[in-house]
């Protein structure tokens, strides 16, 4: 396995397997073994769930890297608010998107779960006429 090296910058945040870090000064780090991780802006706090999309992406992200609680109760969550948005969506593109979202939670495949949520907030964004780009909206 190749090591993964993250550089960081001051006040950025990585969450390793549950653990969540604070830098204070820009750090470069390794990673030699496999981790469940999250860093800087792919981190979404609570208060920044405020739309079904969002709820479906911090559900995976607590299925992803929460503590195994968490993880179990984050992927019943992720299970239930997908199925939600897909029943409210007439849109058949977030339909595919979301199905394929639901196969990779069910494939315990949650990194790539996230990454096709990101997808599903930015076409709810272009619904909604919001600006992915405002610091309120942008995954932490």
């Amino acid at each position: 396995m190749t090591n993964l090296v993250l550089e960081l910058h001051a006040g950025e945040a990585i969450i390793v397997n549950g653990a969540s870090f604070r830098f204070r000064t820009r750090s470069r780090i390794e990673l030699t073994t496999r981790a469940r991780f999250l860093f800087g802006k792919q981190i979404m706090a609570p208060e920044h769930a405020d739309t079904p999309a969002r709820r479906i992406y911090f559900a995976l992200q607590l299925a992803y890297i929460g503590t195994d609680e968490e993880r179990a109760q984050g992927l019943a969550q992720a299970r239930a608010t997908i199925a939600d948005f897909r029943a409210a969506t007439t849109s058949v593109l977030a339909r595919e998107v979301l199905d394929r979202m639901l196969a990779a939670v069910e494939a315990d495949e949650c990194y790539a779960a996230l990454k096709l949520a990101r997808r599903i907030i930015r076409h709810e964004d272009g619904v909604l006429g919001r600006d992915s780009a405002k610091p309120q909206t942008t995954l932490q």
